[in-house]
């Protein structure tokens, strides 16, 4: 581990010594990855010492908080998709040969086999952390942590039950819902191993009710820690000039869960009446469903899809839009409102999941799944520039009040200071 070796009780106030859990952690594979990235960063500018054990792709930490690569075979790398770098290394141990049969069958073994390693590791290292917070991982070797002697405690973002739900839902042929089953199938441990946590963080009062009721674990031991909003990328551009008639969403093309289909719905009709035009983030699956959708509607000329773009073009994207739309059926916190709101850009959200605790009164809300309510809530924002200057300035005022990675920092170390005293 990093060399933290002295063993101690911390008093309430004392800084603590810290170890993130994270299966995956580069921000560029998601939600994980931001979470580690800035959950870390402000627990040690709070004066905690910070460590992150994580299995590949690496996170990007900050100077002076530590990383130890736990590796695996990396099969997701698409360098060699589903093969070994080394075909050897997949005889090298029993954990290697289960990761490598179980994405061979279908199966999703990353946080499996990255809880049992974790559990191998501090087993060996025997490193010395006041706390142990697992990001989602949820395996069963987390379990270990606590007889080593390790508080422990996890975050779980939101149900995956959810995603699982509505994938097989939207899946079109018969195979195509087994296989999505099994891909899914690590979440009958994730439901475990979370009944058998004494703390579990998660993001919304939303989410705390969902993961709950779907993994049938008590809501006592949950606390909810809203995440922050990264304005280090996301942050208003005064000098640029909005466009009065173009729509930004952010959300994942192809994913069913966030949605789009409504959106680019809702986009068609309006084109029939007037200028407009729609700016998605991303790149549609090629012939995928959002693809073929487009070109089904006929409103290819007004929508562009920018393709993987750099953290830092965001901001500019965000200034030149006439308004920000999120358009999810469910989101466990709602980043992408958080994130439009910190960019000074007005807002209409539906109301999936926890997005209503994010937005709150300083954007428009709208039924899930309902594109004739995304089109009645775009054209009132067009035909109203005050009211769209208005909601912009108050999404930028709830970010700055309620949703910095410093205060998901000091409430996360609330949390911690319970889980320890409850360890004693």
């Amino acid at each position: 581990m990093m060399g933290h070796t002295a063993s101690r009780s911390p008093n309430h106030f004392d800084p603590l010594r810290i170890c993130l859990l994270t299966y995956r952690g580069n921000p560029t594979c998601g939600g994980q990855g931001v979470y580690i990235k800035y959950l870390s960063r402000a627990l040690a500018e709070l004066g905690h010492t910070v460590d992150v054990v994580s299995g590949p792709p690496y996170p990007e930490l900050v100077q002076g908080v530590g990383l130890y690569r736990l590796p695996n075979l990396d099969l997701y790398n698409p360098d060699h998709l589903f093969k070994p770098a080394d075909p050897r290394d997949v005889f090298r141990s029993p954990i290697n040969l289960y990761e490598f049969l179980d994405v061979s069958s279908g199966g999703f073994p990353e946080p499996f086999t990255f809880g049992m390693r974790t559990y191998h590791h501090f087993r060996r290292m025997r490193p010395r952390y006041d706390i142990v917070h697992d990001n989602q991982c949820l395996s069963y070797g987390i379990l270990g942590l606590p007889r080593l002697g390790f508080p422990t405690v996890a975050t779980i973002h939101h149900p995956i039950t959810v995603d699982r739900d509505t994938e097989i839902k939207s899946s079109r042929s018969l195979i195509k819902k087994i296989q999505t089953w099994r891909w899914y199938s690590f979440l009958g441990m994730q439901k475990r191993v979370s009944r058998r946590l004494s703390h579990i963080i998660t993001v919304s009062e939303c989410s705390k009710r969902d993961i709950s009721r779907d993994f049938r674990t008590s809501i006592r031991r949950f606390r909810v820690v809203p995440n922050g909003i990264n304005t280090d990328f996301f942050y208003p551009l005064p000098h640029v000039k909005r466009s009065d008639d173009q729509v930004l969403v952010t959300n994942s093309a192809d994913t069913p869960l966030k949605g789009l289909k409504f959106l680019i719905e809702a986009i068609a009709s309006i084109r029939k009446k007037r200028k407009i035009g729609l700016t998605v983030i991303g790149t549609p699956k090629k012939n995928g469903v959002i693809e073929g959708l487009v070109r089904q509607l006929g409103i290819g000329d007004c929508v562009r899809f920018t393709g993987r773009i750099e953290y830092e073009e965001f901001a500019s994207y965000y200034a030149g839009a006439t308004m920000a739309v999120i358009p999810s059926l469910y989101e466990g916190f709602g980043m992408p409102a958080g994130e439009a709101m910190a960019c000074g850009v007005p807002v209409i959200s539906t109301v999936g999941g926890a997005l209503p605790e994010v937005v709150g009164d300083a954007g428009i809300l709208v039924p899930t799944a309902d594109s004739g309510a995304l089109e009645k809530a775009i054209i009132s924002l067009l035909d109203n520039p005050e009211r769209r200057r208005r909601l912009g300035e108050a999404g930028l005022r709830r970010v700055k009040d309620s949703f910095t990675w410093r205060h998901a920092a000091e409430k996360t170390v609330d949390v911690y200071r319970e889980v320890i005293d409850a360890h004693r």
